[in-house]
Formats: structure tokens, C-alpha cells, sequence
């Protein structure tokens, strides 16, 4: 990850952060249940800021410098296509570029799918190169860059159904950082009349499991059909012989 990192601390990178941190704390306020997971990014992002599940961890690539790991508060180091995570363990996980450093992003999202939870939900965030930022080289040479559109290809045939994409960057790459700069009109325009077209983006997927019915108490009934008739309740008296 050592090319993203590096534009990462660029000023293009730390619009890009800003953005994503927006993004990510918007998507995972509202998602529920015990277990989440950062996986990638610790030091550059806290991608679970927002969230409130009692047990989050940030876990970083097997690949990534041990001491940064250690100063970002990591809780383990690993592969993200070999989870140390029991299948549907995990109610969020989050992959902050992940699949967009990793050389088989179809085996990322396998074992995703096999860790998360029936409902569980997955927040990816990306680069796209059909964009000012790409057409300019604003964005890094490393890396895939898995764009939302080859991210449906790569869930088709999994348990993972992509809800909602976000877009930023539609403008072009600035060149200052965030505080120094106002976004343009460019920017303003195009997250309107060409949102597809934004070097960044962020999005979330479900995992629907088939075959799974929600049943309802065993104490409830069915409603009679119309038309059928009311049974009366009638006292027997007893039988006197005699």
C-alpha cells in the first residue's frame, strides 16, 4: 500500500480522506449489532469513528510497516482474503481501499462474504479512474482502482447486494489542502449533471443469505376463511339411568 499512502499525505489525498471520513461516518452511525471491523487504512483513517457497536477493531494488511500499526491502535495484523474470524461472526465491515491495493478483490470479497453476518453490511470506499482526477494522474499508478461498476461484476455470483454508491471529486484534483481551498464550480456542477464521474467513491452492501424465512411464534394462527362457520361450545349434561 506504500503508492496510496504516500498520495495520501498529497493534497488530492487528504481532500479524498476528508471526504471518505464524511462518507463513512454517515454510513455506519445507523448500522447496528456487536462485531465491526476496519480493515486496512488504521493510521490514515478511523473508519468506524461513528459507531457504536460495543466491539470494533482496526485491522491492518499483512503487508503494512508493524510500528505504524502499533501508533495507530491496531488490534491485529492480517490478510484480508484470510480472516482470523469465525463464519458470520462480523455485523460491519468496512474496506477503506482495500480492494483497490489487493491483487484478487474477487478473494477479498469471498471471505467478507463468509465472515458477515445473514444482514450483515459491507462499506467499500475507491477510486475511479474515468474522472478528471484519473485523466489528469491525479490519482495514484498503484493498485487496481476497483471502480463501483466492477464492483457489481465481482458481487454478482456472492451473497452481497451493493445498496447505495456515493461520488465525490468531481472537479479537478486541487492542489492545496482542505483548508485552503473552496470547492469550484466544477465541483458543484458535476455532482449533479455527471455523478458517476467522481474520482471518489464510497459504497454499501448487504448480505442477503437465501433461504432464510422469518417465522413467526408458534402461538400464532392463522385467520379463519371467510365464509366459515363459528364453532359454538355446548355443556354436556350428564346421563342419569336411573
Amino acid at each position: 500500500m506504500n503508492g496510496l499512502d504516500n498520495w495520501l499525505q498529497t493534497p488530492a489525498g487528504c481532500h479524498a480522506l476528508a471526504w471518505e471520513q464524511a462518507q463513512l461516518d454517515a454510513m455506519v452511525a445507523d448500522i447496528f449489532g456487536y462485531h465491526a471491523l476496519q480493515l486496512g487504512l488504521p493510521a490514515a483513517i478511523d473508519a468506524l469513528a461513528a459507531n457504536r457497536m460495543p466491539h470494533r477493531w482496526r485491522a491492518a494488511l499483512a503487508a503494512s510497516d508493524q510500528a505504524d500499526a502499533a501508533a495507530a491502535g491496531v488490534g491485529l495484523i492480517t490478510s484480508p482474503a484470510a480472516l482470523p474470524f469465525a463464519q458470520a461472526s462480523l455485523d460491519l465491515i468496512v474496506l477503506p481501499h482495500t480492494l483497490d491495493c489487493h491483487p484478487d478483490p474477487h478473494a477479498v470479497l469471498r471471505e467478507i462474504e463468509r465472515v458477515l453476518v445473514h444482514e450483515g453490511r459491507m462499506v467499500v470506499t475507491g477510486l475511479n479512474r474515468a474522472s478528471l482526477w484519473g485523466l489528469s494522474g491525479a490519482l495514484p499508478a498503484a493498485g487496481n482502482s476497483v471502480s463501483p461498476r466492477r464492483l457489481r461484476a465481482l458481487l454478482r455470483n456472492t451473497q452481497l447486494e451493493l445498496q447505495t454508491v456515493r461520488y465525490g471529486g468531481h472537479g479537478l484534483a486541487p492542489r492545496v489542502p482542505p483548508d485552503q481551498s473552496r470547492p469550484g464550480w466544477l465541483h458543484r456542477s458535476g455532482a449533479h449533471l455527471w455523478p458517476a464521474l467522481g474520482a471518489l467513491w464510497c459504497a454499501i452492501a448487504v448480505k442477503r443469505s437465501p433461504g432464510m424465512l422469518l417465522v413467526g411464534p408458534a402461538w400464532k394462527t392463522q385467520p379463519a376463511p371467510a365464509g366459515a362457520k363459528a364453532g359454538v361450545a355446548q355443556r354436556t349434561e350428564p346421563v342419569n339411568d336411573g
